[in-house]
């Protein structure tokens, strides 16, 4: 069974994480990010898409969106095929990570409950790029269905485009929850070695995507563009 120890920095990382999604999806709402200035483009490249007479180059962007997901999606199960097949040698993991680390606190049981803690995590990234997979492959039929831009007001372009770029901000949604869920899969790993390296890669992984997504440089870009 976790010690109290290991029961705080799980807490502490679970709290983080929802604390994280939270404040990024507030945040959004009234300062420029990543998600916002993404929105605004998906806006306006399907306001263009109803200009053109050939929607194919659209469709076979979706379509590469989609690989990509697929690549995550197919990768999280291979990732949770090893983690459920390394809980068989629990024991074996448990010596070799006190044979690498002196001050690991890692048992044969205590492996197996981070291997099923990490399998979790995977299975929900697996769901959240399903998801969004599934969502693209709306958006493609959206593509696929759009009137012709020619017989449409100013006004219902507007609103075509925007009701398909926020299914298109929901595909993003879904994939991003997902990569952020294999960040902190990462910050998951150093419980292997101690509860309190847990709590200080959780706080590492806040601070990497809270950079990324308010303060990056490609953020400055897509603002100038």
């Amino acid at each position: 069974m976790p010690d109290l120890l290991d029961i705080i920095a799980i807490t502490w990382f679970v709290s983080l994480w929802i604390g994280y999604t939270w404040f990024a999806k507030r945040r959004a709402k009234v300062q420029s990010c990543l998600s916002y200035e993404l929105r605004r483009k998906r806006t306006d490249w399907m306001r263009k898409m109803l200009s053109r007479d050939n929607n194919m180059p659209d469709v076979g962007l979706i379509s590469t969106l989609e690989r990509n997901v697929a690549f995550f999606a197919s990768s999280c199960l291979l990732i949770m095929a090893g983690l459920l097949t390394a809980m068989s040698s629990a024991e074996q993991v448990s010596a070799m990570l006190t044979n690498l680390v002196p001050w690991s606190t890692a048992t044969g049981a205590g492996v197996q409950l981070k291997l099923l803690f990490l399998t979790f995590i995977y299975v929900f990234a697996f769901f959240q790029f399903t998801w969004s997979l599934r969502q693209y492959g709306f958006s493609g039929v959206l593509v696929g269905a759009a009137p012709d831009g020619k017989n449409m007001t100013d006004d219902e372009k507007q609103l075509y485009a925007n009701r398909t770029a926020k299914v298109l901000d929901q595909a993003g949604h879904s994939f991003n929850y997902g990569l952020r869920s294999i960040y902190f899969s990462l910050a998951a790993l150093s419980w292997f070695i101690h509860p309190i390296l847990l709590i200080i890669a959780s706080v590492v992984v806040v601070a990497v995507l809270k950079q990324r997504e308010f303060h990056s440089a490609v953020l400055k870009a897509l603002r100038l563009c």
